[in-house]
């Protein structure tokens, strides 16, 4: 709990341009009027040091899309590469816990539906994260 700097989220893209803050809201604002976005959690990921849980959401990855098109030539390279959306539970410890994380999870893990509110922005000050804008879904 100590180490918990934001809530639940799903990460479009680890890091664009400050210049884009305008028509990153403005494309972000667009999208959310459309219906919430069709999830699923469907299994977990190791992440090494930490535990994630995979989502497939195809509606969310056209969206995502959509951004990386119109941001092209200013993603950095991790952004630029296949993403693959998860929701970290565990991060930062050793592998020996991540693993028994993993292994307490996995006796009982299903898959089962999880709802998209919206979509935002944040920046990184002095340590810390910091809203920038926030989008709900309409529905």
């Amino acid at each position: 709990m100590a180490r918990n700097r934001l809530p639940a989220h799903l990460t479009l893209f680890r890091h664009l341009p400050p210049s884009l803050g305008p028509e990153l809201r403005q494309r972000l604002g667009e999208m959310a009027r459309a219906p919430r976005p069709r999830a699923e959690a469907v299994g977990l990921i190791d992440l090494g040091g930490g535990v994630a849980i995979r989502i497939a959401s195809p509606a969310l990855e056209a969206m995502r899309g959509n951004l990386s098109d119109a941001f092209a030539g200013l993603l950095m390279p991790q952004d630029t590469a296949a993403w693959q959306p998860h929701v970290t539970i565990q991060n930062k410890v050793s592998a020996i816990e991540a693993r028994a994380l993993h292994s307490r999870l996995a006796a009982e893990f299903r898959s089962r539906p999880i709802q998209i509110d919206g979509l935002g922005s944040w920046t990184y000050q002095n340590g810390l994260w910091e809203p920038v804008s926030r989008h709900m879904f309409r529905g």
